[in-house]
C-alpha cells in the first residue's frame, strides 16, 4: 500500500559512530515521512529488522528543526542515542538548515540539542540520570553470574539509567571485558553495560576505554549511544574517566564503534561518526 499522496519517499540506510561503512550501528531513516501513519512506520520498521528505523518529519514544537520518530522491530522509543545522531545526519545531508546555532529534535522525550564538532561528528547533549547509585547486592551477584564473573572481578557498579534501565558494571581491562560470555536467560531481561580501561601499551591509544552493551531482547548491541551517554556521566563524575575521552564498542561483533564524549560545563555531550551507506527511496 503506498503512502497517502502515491509518492516515493527518500530513505537512507548510514552507519553510525563509525568513520568506515559496516563498522558502526546501522540505522533506517525515512524523510518526509508525514503521511505516514503509525502502523504503516511500525510494519517497516519490524520489515528492516534493524534495532532502529526512524522517520523524519515536520516539527511540531516551536524552536524544534525537525520531528523524529524512532521504532524497533516491536516498539517506538522516544529517544535513543544513535538514532538521533544518524537522523540528523540524514536531515542535513536532504538540505535541512538549523534555525540556531544547535541543530534541535524534536522526539517523544522532548526537545534535544544536537551540534556538528570540528571534524563533521554530531553530538547530542546527554539526558539527565533517571537513576543512579551503586547496585544492590543481590542484583550485582546477579549480573556477575549473568556475565560469567568471578565476584571480585567488578571493580566498580552504577545504576546509569537515563530512560532505558541501563545499570553498569566497570572490569579491570579491555581483555575482559572483550572475554565476557553472557548468560541471557541468568541475566533475567536486564539491561548490562560493561566497561573496562584500554592499556595504552597493550591495546593502544586510539581509545580509553572498551565497551558492550547487552540488551534485555538477548542480544548485544554494537554501539550504543544511550548506554555512552550514561556511562560518561557516572564515569566522569566519579573520576574514574577523564572530561574527554574516546570509547571503542562493537569489537566482539567485528565492529569498530568509536564514540567521543566531551563535558562542557555541567553537560556531557555524545558522538562520532556518521556513514551514508545506501540511499534510494522507498515505497510505503
Amino acid at each position: 500500500m503506498p503512502n497517502q499522496d502515491g509518492t516515493r519517499l527518500p530513505f537512507q540506510q548510514v552507519d553510525v559512530f563509525a568513520s568506515q561503512p559496516l563498522r558502526g550501528n546501522p540505522l533506517a531513516v525515512v524523510v518526509g515521512a508525514d503521511a505516514l501513519g503509525d502502523e504503516r512506520m511500525a510494519a517497516f520498521a519490524n520489515w528492516t529488522n534493524l534495532s532502529e528505523t526512524t522517520f523524519l518529519l515536520q516539527p511540531r514544537q516551536a524552536g524544534a528543526d525537525y520531528r523524529l520518530r524512532i521504532f524497533t522491530p516491536s516498539a517506538e522509543l522516544p529517544f535513543a542515542g544513535h538514532p538521533t545522531l544518524g537522523s540528523c545526519h540524514v536531515w542535513l545531508a536532504s538540505g535541512g538548515v538549523p534555525r540556531g546555532g544547535d541543530i534541535i529534535q524534536e522526539c517523544e522525550a522532548g526537545l534535544i540539542r544536537i551540534r556538528r564538532g570540528a571534524a563533521g561528528q554530531l553530538f547530542f547533549a546527554a539526558p539527565p540520570l533517571r537513576r543512579g547509585g551503586p547496585l544492590e547486592p543481590g542484583l550485582l551477584a546477579k549480573v556477575a553470574r549473568g556475565l560469567g564473573l568471578a565476584p571480585d572481578a567488578v571493580v566498580a557498579s552504577s545504576w546509569v539509567d537515563n530512560g532505558p534501565g541501563w545499570l553498569a558494571v566497570l572490569l579491570r581491562s579491555r581483555a575482559e571485558v572483550l572475554a565476557v560470555r553472557p548468560d541471557y536467560a541468568a541475566l533475567g531481561g536486564l539491561r548490562v553495560g560493561v566497561a573496562g580501561a584500554w592499556d595504552e601499551m597493550a591495546d593502544g591509544a586510539e581509545a580509553q576505554f572498551e565497551v558492550r552493551a547487552f540488551t534485555a531482547g538477548g542480544y548485544e548491541d554494537p554501539v550504543t549511544g544511550s548506554l555512552n551517554a550514561s556511562l560518561a556521566q557516572w564515569l566522569i563524575g566519579s573520576g574514574i574517566a577523564p572530561p574527554s575521552y574516546v570509547a571503542s564498542q562493537g569489537t566482539a561483533l567485528g565492529r569498530a564503534g568509536r564514540v567521543q564524549v566531551e563535558r562542557d560545563g555541567a553537560e556531557i555531550w555524545v558522538g562520532g561518526a556518521v556513514t551514508s551507506c545506501i540511499e534510494g527511496t522507498v515505497r510505503l
